[in-house]
């Protein structure tokens, strides 16, 4: 599944440049950049950086079977169906899709939720630490 999250983190990279590329267009012809464009390019871009950190994230901390599963896929859900938003509900007319933009950010929150307590349950020597905490400084 980790695979699966870095795939589609750097397709989501390749479609945001793209979609960058376009944005450029359009203020280099005078046009202009709407809005909507500009809020799809900058969630699909920082999500999918995030995708590619959790796919290394998720052998680091040991997820693994259903857990894995479910959390690459609530993120992969998210990291498509929030740019998609903007861009299907504003600048495609679809405007009955605004209210999903809820769901692909609560997918997007359960998988941080479940990193998140990952994280803390986790020992330093699970994620591949080594030797005694270190001492606080005495300054």
């Amino acid at each position: 599944m980790s695979k699966a999250l870095k795939v589609s983190g750097f397709l989501g990279l390749t479609v945001m440049m793209g979609v960058g590329m376009y944005q450029n267009y359009l203020n280099a012809t005078g046009a202009g950049t709407p809005a909507w464009l500009i809020g799809g390019h900058a969630h699909l871009g920082v999500l999918s950086i995030l995708a590619i950190v959790l796919g290394f994230a998720i052998p680091a901390f040991g997820v693994t079977g259903s857990l894995e599963q479910v959390v690459s896929w609530t993120f992969i859900l998210g990291q498509w169906g929030l740019p998609l938003v903007p861009w299907l509900a504003v600048g495609g007319g679809l405007t009955f899709l605004h209210p999903t933009a809820f769901l692909w950010g609560g997918l997007l929150m359960v998988s941080m939720l479940i990193m998140t307590w990952q994280a803390a349950v986790q020992t330093d020597t699970s994620l591949g630490g080594s030797g005694p905490e270190p001492a606080p400084a005495d300054d």
